[in-house]
């Protein structure tokens, strides 16, 4: 009986080590967050937030404000009216009075209507490229959250296939505790193991609970909608890349929205500087009056003559620029040239920064994936072989047992950061190149 238990025992674990082996070499996830048919990738999430985040869409608001500041750069100055009545009734003249209608109608000199225009062109330029921008950064965001929430799923399920070996075994050895084939010590060692692997799952699920809910955020996704995503950090396809990190380079420097802005700030600077220099040439206001003028003249031989003159007047106005001519504002937009040309500059060398950072990132993650692939995690799949061939000869103790499970735990866990690492040095590249869409997708 004490044979057939114990050669029970060995079968269970050899299975469970078999089950868990073929679980975590092909990534599988039964976790309520995966669903690989329903679910949705990290694409799908991308287009869901850049068509319903409210962040973006408020900022996309400010293109149409832009459209609004173009459309009033393009109109011309209104014409002025002008009605005047002169009486001498308050006087002691009540029978002179003049009544006249008049019209200004103003002319903008030095091309003003046409800077003005210029200026709110780029203006508007530069809020779509802002909004490209934001676009780019909310999809780093949505891609780096995809990553946890996939960094979690995948150490959510190697820590429970592992707890449930644990539990599995734990009842075996339940049973030879009972029969006195194993020490109470065994049993115990075991169900702290399980009580270890158990608080840990809790924290990874917290993991995966606030990343989905940070992505519900981000997508416009209602709490009341389930999320769950469809790729698999193992499975994640790769995207085509620049060959060389000078390449990439070149990409991003061609790409990114934020440069493309900071150059078009540049430009909105120099549009300011040419405003206001046109600004300081005077207006010239061109108007017309009709009169219409009634006296009358009471000491005449002839007793009181009356007088109605009717008349026409026509002139121009014309500002003399002596002491205001825009001095301070040329100086303002001559120096904003000077700021816009500073950050467009150091921008450039962020970004050559960024994309080598995260090139070098990307292939040292790839790098040790492969490691991990071809070495460690073959070397710890061929140690389970070992340890149940020992194990059969009954030459495994149990406390063997649970550090070969930790040091298999720990591989499996490195090699989930070390997938995550590689996704998000992708994204992080991704973004760094401007935050197109690789071919391919």
């Amino acid at each position: 009986m004490k044979w057939v238990c114990k050669r029970q025992l060995h079968v269970a674990v050899v299975l469970a080590f078999l089950i868990i082996t073929c679980a975590l070499a092909k990534g599988q996830n039964r976790s309520p967050g995966f669903d690989p048919v329903q679910g949705l990738s990290a694409d799908d999430l991308v287009r869901r937030a850049l068509a319903s985040n409210g962040e973006l869409a408020a900022v996309r608001i400010e293109i149409e404000r832009a459209r609004g500041r173009l459309r009033q750069a393009g109109l011309r100055p209104n014409p002025t009216l002008e009605v005047e009545q002169t009486t001498g009734r308050f006087t002691g003249s009540p029978d002179e009075r003049e009544t006249s209608v008049g019209v200004a109608v103003p002319i903008e000199l030095g091309a003003k209507r046409k800077r003005r225009v210029e200026l709110a062109q780029v203006e508007l330029e530069a809020a779509e490229a802002e909004v490209a921008d934001r676009e780019r950064r909310l999809t780093l965001e949505v891609m780096t959250l995809y990553a946890e929430a996939l960094s979690a799923l995948r150490e959510l399920e190697t820590t429970e296939s592992i707890n449930q070996v644990d539990l599995q075994t734990t009842r075996f050895v339940q049973a030879r505790v009972n029969e006195g084939e194993s020490a109470p010590l065994e049993l115990n060692l075991l169900r702290t193991e399980v009580d270890r692997l158990r608080s840990r799952r809790a924290l990874v699920e917290g993991r995966l609970t606030t990343a989905l809910l940070k992505l519900k955020a981000l997508a416009g996704i209602s709490d009341a909608e389930p999320l769950r995503v469809r790729e698999a950090l193992t499975t994640v396809r790769q995207r085509a890349l620049p060959q060389s990190v000078d390449a990439a380079i070149a990409v991003a420097l061609r790409n990114r929205p934020d440069l493309r802005l900071a150059r078009l700030n540049e430009e909105v600077a120099e549009a300011g500087l040419k405003l206001a220099r046109a600004s300081a040439s005077p207006d010239l206001t061109a108007f017309t009056r009709y009169s219409v003028s009634r006296s009358a003249f009471e000491d005449t031989p002839v007793g009181v003559l009356r007088d109605r003159d009717k008349t026409l007047t026509f002139g121009v106005s014309l500002g003399i620029p002596i002491f205001n001519r825009n001095q301070g504002n040329k100086a303002e937009a001559a120096a904003l040239i000077s700021q816009a040309r500073t950050r467009r500059e150091f921008l450039e060398q962020i970004i050559r920064s960024e994309v080598q950072s995260a090139y070098a990132r990307f292939e040292a993650a790839r790098s040790a994936a492969l490691t991990f692939e071809q070495g460690v995690i073959g070397r710890s799949t061929e140690n389970i072989r070992v340890i149940r061939a020992a194990y059969e000869l009954g030459q495994f103790q149990i406390t063997d047992l649970l550090s070969e499970q930790r040091r298999l735990l720990d591989s499996q866990r490195e090699y989930t950061e070390t997938l995550t690492e590689q996704y998000r040095a992708l994204a992080d590249l991704q973004a760094a190149l401007g935050g197109s869409r690789w071919p391919g997708q």
